[in-house]
């Protein structure tokens, strides 16, 4: 099989797939306030339309999926999707990021249906501070959520929080508690500069290393990283059954080893979590007689992918919040 590679020698066979705009939550960080529709929108890519992507990337070696939004459990048709990409030959492992306010009601379906693993936003273990930052009050509902999908044989589940200056930073020892005995990776992820939060960004944010220091300081060990891994550096400690990753997007070489492609809710390809360009894929979309021009044009594209961000600079790309695409 002939692998997506761009100019730079890497290789991408994850994608992450956004399926709807929507979210139902408020955060601070993100969407403070709240997800406003416009009116002349387009439509999300339908369940077909998402079949004939997900099998024009497998033909240039797709083997992760990660399916993201807005909220993705807004979609009252997941576990179709689901159940449509596990279908799809060379997809291996297929992953959602979720608020995880449906996980109680929905998870079993969406594993039964095919999803191997999930990652859950938890920015805070206490309820105020989540409230706080989430706008909703509904952390003890998405933590029994997580217990729930514990017993059902995912490969992995990760959490993720928002490493955020004044609001939550002070979370570490609570965080270190809930990993003692639970097998769960827990994800700090710096706060990045987006088009409409500069002032934000400002107030909160905190770079990485200073807790990467925090932890190895502690006893917690760096392991290495998979070959189809994300871009977190993850640490283990023996005294715990949970992992600690660190994403920190801000940090020297963080592009070197991008392995991910980002397609959004409406089929656009994005090169770059902040690049300047979408390019429209929904056209080759339409019949499955297109599959050669699709991926015709995920390799020409490959050739324009930039050596890394420019988040240092100050360029946020075309992303205004991480709603649009997901993260």
């Amino acid at each position: 099989m002939a692998v997506l590679e761009d100019r730079f020698g890497r290789t991408f066979p994850y994608l992450r797939l956004s399926v709807i705009e929507a979210c139902n939550f408020r955060c601070s960080y993100c969407l403070p306030d709240g997800f406003h529709a416009r009116p002349e929108r387009p439509q999300p890519l339908g369940r077909e339309e998402i079949a004939r992507l997900l099998r024009g990337f497998a033909e240039v070696g797709l083997s992760k999926l990660r399916l993201t939004g807005g909220e993705p459990s807004l979609r009252r048709d997941l576990p179709e999707i689901i159940a449509s990409a596990a279908a799809v030959g060379g997809i291996e492992r297929i992953a959602l990021t979720t608020n995880g306010t449906l996980l109680d009601r929905r998870v079993a379906r969406w594993r039964e249906a095919g999803l191997t693993n999930l990652n859950v936003s938890v920015d805070a273990l206490e309820r105020a501070r989540f409230h706080a930052i989430t706008g909703h009050d509904r952390l003890d509902e998405i933590l029994r959520g997580i217990e729930l999908a514990r017993g059902l044989g995912f490969a992995a589940i990760k959490l993720n929080a928002v490493l955020l200056k004044g609001l939550n930073d002070d979370q570490l020892p609570a965080w270190l508690d809930y990993l003692r005995e639970r097998d769960v990776s827990l994800r700090f992820i710096e706060l990045m500069r987006t088009g409409d939060n500069a002032a934000y960004f400002q107030r909160h944010h905190l770079r990485a290393e200073a807790l990467e220091a925090q932890l190895r300081e502690t006893g917690w060990s760096l392991l290495a990283r998979a070959a189809d891994a994300g871009p977190a550096r993850e640490y283990a400690h023996p005294d715990y059954a949970g992992r600690i990753g660190i994403i920190a997007p801000y940090s020297k070489d963080f592009c070197a080893g991008c392995n991910r492609l980002r397609v959004t809710h409406t089929g656009d390809l994005r090169l770059c979590l902040f690049g300047n360009v979408g390019i429209p894929l929904r056209p080759w979309l339409q019949d499955d007689a297109d599959r050669d021009r699709l991926v015709a044009a995920l390799r020409a594209q490959l050739g324009l992918k930039a050596i890394g961000h420019r988040l240092q600079q100050g360029e946020t790309g075309m992303t205004a919040n991480l709603s649009t695409i997901g993260g």
